[in-house]
This record gives structure tokens, sequence and C-alpha cells, in this order.
């Protein structure tokens, strides 16, 4: 039998998740980026890929559609599975107050004037990505929306408005992939203890001397609960592992593409 190493930390449902939203923000970006950049030639390499500008556009339509309705599928799924009488519990994603803690007393850590925090179960910067999803598809869905159809949509509002929507787009996708290009992929793949990657996210668990050093407090809360070795799990085959290394990075090849080439090209934006 192999030896259990690994905490269970995600559902494959949960993972479903995960894997349906690297798959739709990478093609959003590409697309929405192929078009803010197509008077470059990397903006019409770009394009190309997808079959052209206009191509692009259908396709940037069809998947956004997809997102919001997969948000919604999400929102749906969490109210079937939320403990009620635990919504603030250290097993919720909801913000508490020892998140703000945590925070400070992190920023210390790193400055070198205080002990590094105890995290539970989520980490605040863990919080933050999956909440920022609840503010960033409603606003890049409504605002699509209108921009995708405005016909229908200055029947209810005055033309500005599209030019409204079409900034507040553009500022919000821009946030959203260097946050998730730049900070969420560091958090993920570059920190000394996920080096070369936090598979937890593909595998469904963590290796559990990581989880011990980083979350103590969740180990602890187990253990004092008895509830430890039944979240303890084998690791995935080496061949499964290759699988997510290879998809893993692939992401990652793909957003720093896009990031850099949006960086160096930015002249040519198509306003």
């Amino acid at each position: 039998m192999s030896q259990k190493t690994r905490i269970r930390r995600f559902t494959p449902v949960q993972r479903l998740f995960h894997l349906l939203l690297i798959l739709s923000f990478l093609t959003q970006g590409s697309t929405g980026l192929a078009r803010l950049y197509i008077a470059s030639s990397w903006g019409k390499s770009l394009a190309w890929v997808f079959g052209g500008y206009d191509a692009c556009r259908t396709i940037h339509i069809y998947v956004g559609i997809f997102l919001v309705c997969f948000f919604v599928a999400h929102v749906l799924y969490v109210l079937t599975k939320i403990n009620w009488k635990k919504l603030s519990g250290p097993d919720s994603l909801l913000p508490r107050p020892k998140d703000i803690k945590d925070f400070f007393q992190h920023i210390g850590w790193f400055l070198g004037i205080s002990k590094a925090p105890e995290f539970d179960r989520w980490g605040y910067w863990e919080k933050f990505d999956y909440w920022a999803v609840f503010w960033g598809v409603p606003l890049l869905g409504a605002t699509g929306l209108l921009m995708a159809y405005p016909l229908t949509a200055t029947k209810i509002m005055p033309g500005w408005g599209l030019n409204v929507a079409l900034w507040i787009h553009r500022i919000e996708a821009i946030l959203a992939m260097c946050h998730v290009f730049i900070i969420h992929f560091f958090i993920v793949h570059l920190r000394r203890h996920n080096f070369p990657m936090d598979r937890a996210m593909f595998e469904g668990s963590a290796d559990l001397t990581a989880t011990r050093h980083e979350r103590p407090a969740w180990i602890a809360r187990l253990q004092e609960a008895g509830e430890l070795e039944s979240k303890l799990v084998a690791e995935a085959p080496a061949g499964r592992r290759a699988i997510f290394y290879v998809f893993g990075y692939a992401a990652v090849v793909v957003g720093i593409f896009l990031l850099i080439g949006g960086l160096v090209n930015s002249p040519y934006i198509t306003w």
C-alpha cells in the first residue's frame, strides 16, 4: 500500500471548477488582448491562432457567457455545501478578523520583526483570490454583455454608457490578468516550499510536511478532533503527476507570454 504522505484539500468537483476557470480565463485573456493589440504584429499573430480578429470577438463573447453561467453554477454549488452553523468558522472562506491579523503579522515576518503567522485551512491570500472572482466575473460579465449586444444595451441606457462599460471592462480585465499572472503564479509555483509547483488544486491534496509548516493551526485542529488520519491520502502516480506539471506550466507559459507581450507592445494598443 502506498504511504499516505498528503492531506486532502479539494474535492473532484472543486478541482473541475478550477480547471474550467483556468481554461476560460486564458481564452478570454488571449482573445481580448488579440483584439486590443491588433495594430501590432504580436496582436495579429495572437488573433491568427483563433481564426482572426472577428473570430476572436465571437469566441470572447461565447466563452464570456459560459463563464457567467459557470459562475452562477458555482454559486449554486456553494449554497448547497455551506455549513450554515459554522459559517464563520476556520473551514469557511469568509474573511475573519484573524485574516487581518495574519496579513500584518505576515508582513512583519517578511521584514524579520515578528514570527510567522500560524495559518489555518485557508490563508488570507487564498480568500482574496476566491472572493476576487465574485466581483470580477459579474463586473466583466455585465460590461461585456453590454458591449456584445450594443443595440439592445442602448435601448436601456445612453450610448455613452457603452464607452464607460468598455473602460471598466478593460481595466478590470487587465487588473485580473496582472494579479493572476504575477502574484497568483508566484505564490503557487515559485515559493520555496511549493517549487516547482503546488499540485493541490490539480491533485486534490497537499504535501503533509509542507502543510504542517505553513498551516500548523489547521493540522493541530484536525489532530485535536481526531480527523487528521481520515484526511491523509497517497501521492498520485508518477504519470498523473507529469500531466499536472505539463498542464500547470503550460498555463504559466501562456500567462507570462500574454503579460510580457502586452507590456512590450503597449504602444500599439488600439484604444
